[in-house]
């Protein structure tokens, strides 16, 4: 039988730990085949972000339109848009009815710091979150989108988002996830490991793996959940690099 195809929007990692590399290879591990339509070429590494060339829009249309016309995509993962430009045509393609299973991450700001979004382009996201199946923000891109949107209250968060709203722990291993009005505790234990590259991209690709196999949304969250501890705990003893290290994606 042929695996279920996951398809990844988002910019690369030349270090293999975050972005389109994390997100293939956890495609991979969890029985979906990746496909990636690539939204900015980044230079990076463990250490941070030296460079960013974003790829022109329309090219990033030609890629959705290349991968969308072919194969037969059954959930989707937004990663580092880049741009306002890029985010209103994945937009445009989500309110189309043309990303099944739209998982949204967010990405504004590196695990090192280093800002990876147009400044202003925050707001945009508030109608792409309209079309998503998940969004998946950690704890700063929760507030950073609630400041946009004009909300007071945390709980406000679902009313962006008509899915499932998983805001990850970034000081904790809590996740929280808001759905129907009410908010879910994903607890998880703290591992002690500088080796955190990549998380965020990696829980989000393992949801929309999950929901390109078929499980029910809040399975698939779960699922990815389990899946990223067990590879921070995997990888919790490596030394890669002098900074972040990656966390482990392929399966033993």
């Amino acid at each position: 039988m042929n695996p279920p195809v996951a398809l990844s929007i988002a910019g690369s990692d030349p270090s293999g730990g975050a972005g389109i590399a994390a997100d293939l290879t956890t495609f991979a591990a969890l029985g979906a085949h990746g496909t990636a339509v690539i939204t900015a070429v980044t230079a990076q590494n463990t250490v941070g972000v030296q460079g960013i060339h974003l790829v022109p829009v329309d090219f990033v249309a030609s890629q959705l339109d290349s991968v969308l016309d072919d194969l037969p995509v059954a959930a989707v993962k937004t990663g580092m848009l880049g741009s306002r430009e890029v985010i209103a045509v994945v937009g445009e393609y989500a309110a189309a009815g043309r990303l099944p299973n739209l998982v949204v991450d967010p990405v504004m700001v590196s695990s090192t710091g280093a800002r990876l979004l147009d400044a202003g382009a925050e707001a945009l996201y508030l109608e792409l979150l309209e079309h998503a199946t998940a969004a998946t923000p950690n704890a700063r891109e929760a507030a950073v989108l609630r400041e946009a949107a004009g909300l007071a209250e945390p709980d406000e968060l679902g009313g962006l988002c008509p899915g499932w709203m998983v805001v990850t722990g970034e000081a904790t291993a809590n996740d929280l996830v808001l759905h129907g009005g009410a908010w879910i505790e994903l607890a998880g234990d703290a591992i002690d490991t500088a080796n955190d590259h990549g998380t965020g991209c990696t829980f989000a690709a393992a949801t929309a793996a999950g929901l390109a196999t078929g499980m029910a949304p809040m399975d698939a969250i779960t699922a990815a959940k389990g899946f990223v501890s067990d590879r921070i705990a995997r990888s919790a003893g490596w030394q890669i690099g002098a900074g972040r290290g990656p966390v482990a994606h392929l399966l033993d």
